[in-house]
């Protein structure tokens, strides 16, 4: 079993028929990956659909019970039972490529250390805006020639798009390139995932568990890459942008608690938080005032603390 699929969901059956009927279709033998489906407590006919898709795809339900937002549980679900050397996670609701399993691999495959690999994601957009438009163009029963029009026309291209334009596609000496750490669609090493310990449960409202992860999978000494042929089209649903914005601002405040450090403070000064930086200029922030890496700072304090 090479790779392991980890698909979190709740109450969102048909954003799921879609991401599972996409995985159908991957070009990786199915023999070679395995799909985990992890239910935050659903009350809608989740379950009956799994079993719709049983024979289809090599293919784990499980269940837990609803206890308030419970993603990063239900992640952590999924990770603790995976088979896979490799775990792609993708968010319910994201139509994969093809050949995006393959391409998530063919990474891992060709590195001699261990990689963060972020797959490219078409029609995300964090308020919807174009939601009617994109589900006339979207093509749900073939992602790839969806992407293939997308990318032709240049069309709703990864919002992260400016981010890579900026420092180009290898991303993995930025300071922080765990920026770009986005569930929708990434990877890493299973074994690396289980020994920094999963996804925070502590998060329990939206947004940030996954940059969390993504920043412990940089001190652990991951490699973050761009890989554009892991692409999926994220497809539009109900968001309350608003109220998104409350909730991570909170989890921000959480993580820069957590860690006590710098770089991870910025944060805090994202968008409509307190300082109102730009989220794909923080990497230029901490070069422009030398911030130090979390590593280094918090040798220093614990120097300093010693000493005194």
């Amino acid at each position: 079993m090479k790779c392991s699929v980890v698909i979190p969901t709740y109450n969102r059956v048909e954003l799921l028929r879609h991401t599972l009927n996409s995985l159908v279709w991957q070009s990786l033998p199915k023999e070679q990956f395995e799909v985990l489906v992890a239910d935050d407590g659903s009350d809608d006919s989740t379950a009956e659909l799994v079993e719709t898709f049983r024979g289809r795809l090599n293919l784990r339900y499980f269940f837990q019970e609803r206890d308030g937002f419970q993603v990063a549980k239900a992640r952590n679900l999924g990770i603790s039972h995976a088979e896979g050397e490799v775990c792609v996670m993708l968010d319910c609701g994201v139509l994969a490529h093809s050949d995006l399993l393959r391409a998530h691999l063919d990474s891992h495959e060709a590195a001699d250390v261990p990689l963060a690999v972020c797959g490219y994601v078409y029609c995300f957009h964090v308020n919807n805006d174009f939601a009617k438009l994109m589900d006339q163009v979207i093509d749900y029963d073939d992602p790839d020639i969806t992407i293939a029009k997308l990318k032709a026309r240049k069309l709703w291209l990864d919002v992260r798009e400016t981010f890579y334009g900026k420092y180009g596609d290898n991303i993995a000496d930025l300071p922080a390139p765990w920026l770009n750490f986005w569930t929708c669609n990434v990877s890493a090493r299973t074994e690396q995932l289980r020994s920094v310990g999963m996804f925070d449960e502590a998060f329990r409202r939206w947004g940030g568990e996954d940059l969390d992860l993504g920043y412990r999978l940089h001190r652990d000494g991951a490699r973050f890459v761009l890989n554009r042929q892991a692409a999926a089209v994220h497809c539009p649903h109900e968001k309350d942008f608003d109220d998104n914005i409350v909730q991570v601002t909170e989890n921000y405040k959480y993580m820069a608690e957590k860690y006590k450090t710098p770089i991870i403070e910025l944060l805090l000064s994202v968008g409509d938080a307190v300082g109102n930086l730009d989220f794909f200029t923080l990497n230029d922030v901490i070069r422009e005032r030398g911030l130090p890496q979390c590593a280094d700072y918090l040798a220093a304090q614990q120097g300093a603390h010693s000493a005194s």
